[in-house]
């Protein structure tokens, strides 16, 4: 991608249904160019549209990741076997003591017990697992973009948030739930689509679709590999942190523009961070300079992604390798 590429894409990150004259508008663009650029992104592949849950809101699941140690040789056949359970939402290659990271959606309570202790352990080749349940996420994956634009830019293109504190649960009405299923399929399906395919007017979908976003139990996204926009360094950071400053240190990651998921975590670390940088150099100054200096940060952990074979639900089947092809 070219530079005005990935500021069309940071675009689309921002405000995945916005009209091509929008974002246009938003970045000073004429509508044509934009839409002709964006369209063969997502022609390609390069670029998708989603969405996803929030899943402890929600009620759709218990979100953990687990740290797997696999058997030498075995690592892209244990990456494809988690890929292909549907409860996976991302799955990596790592370097350091575990092999492959999972975030994996138990779909209760009950059922984690059963996944972590026999399932998982069952897949050949899998050694040991080491497992971290999500607390509270501070940022997810949909609500990061790439760091292309101007201040000005993204408040032209974010929907005004609601005011006020969201409850820890908020559940969806069969209607609802059916066009959440629309728009995980496809983030910018139109309100006429749905309309049709569920038998309902233009303004009820108009106005639940609203309602879903503004709720926030169901987050649009703009997926697209981090490389591809020039940020080829991708780490997690697993932190311990003094229990009094876990909110501060979160919430003060979480609005780093190079932090792309940050959650709260129960088990040997109670803070992740996922980040997406240009160069290794650039890492060693996050660590240094913005972890550094949170004093109630008491231990690093620090793993690369090496590969990425599945994310936000969707495989990745060769599809890197395929982009970066001149």
């Amino acid at each position: 991608m070219d530079v005005l590429d990935r500021r069309l894409v940071a675009a689309l990150q921002v405000s995945p249904r916005a009209a091509w004259g929008e974002i246009g508008r938003a970045v000073g663009e004429h509508e044509r160019t934009v839409a002709r650029r964006l369209q063969r992104l997502v022609a390609e592949g390069a670029v998708r549209v989603t969405a996803i849950y929030d899943d402890l809101r929600s009620g759709h699941g218990r979100p953990v990741h687990l740290h797997v140690q696999v058997r030498p040789g075995t690592a892209a056949a244990v990456a494809k076997a988690l890929s292909d359970r549907p409860d996976t939402r991302s799955v990596y290659a790592l370097t350091g003591v575990a092999d492959i990271g999972c975030e994996l959606v138990s779909p209760s309570r009950e059922a984690l017990h059963d996944i972590i202790t026999a399932q998982v352990p069952a897949i050949d080749g899998v050694l040991q697992t080491q497992t971290q349940v999500v607390l509270h996420t501070f940022r997810t994956v949909a609500e990061w973009h790439a760091p292309y634009l101007t201040e000005q830019e993204v408040a032209e293109l974010r929907p005004a948030a609601a005011g006020g504190p969201l409850p820890d649960e908020d559940g969806m009405s069969p209607l609802e739930q059916e066009i959440a299923e629309l728009l995980v399929a496809d983030g910018r399906i139109a309100f006429t689509a749905i309309a049709e395919r569920l038998d309902v007017s233009v303004p009820t979908a108009r106005r639940r679709v609203a309602s879903l976003l503004e709720r926030r139990v169901l987050l649009l996204r703009a997926e697209v590999e981090p490389a591809l926009l020039g940020l080829e360094v991708e780490a997690q950071l697993w932190l311990k942190v003094r229990p009094d400053g876990l909110d501060r240190v979160g919430r003060t990651l979480a609005a780093h523009p190079h932090v792309r998921y940050c959650a709260a975590t129960a088990g040997t670390h109670s803070l992740i961070v996922q980040v997406a940088l240009a160069h290794e150099a650039a890492l060693y100054r996050l660590l240094t300079e913005v972890v550094g200096d949170l004093h109630e940060v008491t231990g690093t952990d620090v793993t690369l992604i090496t590969r990425a074979y599945k994310r936000g639900h969707l495989r990745k089947s060769g599809l890197l390798t395929l982009e970066r092809t001149p």
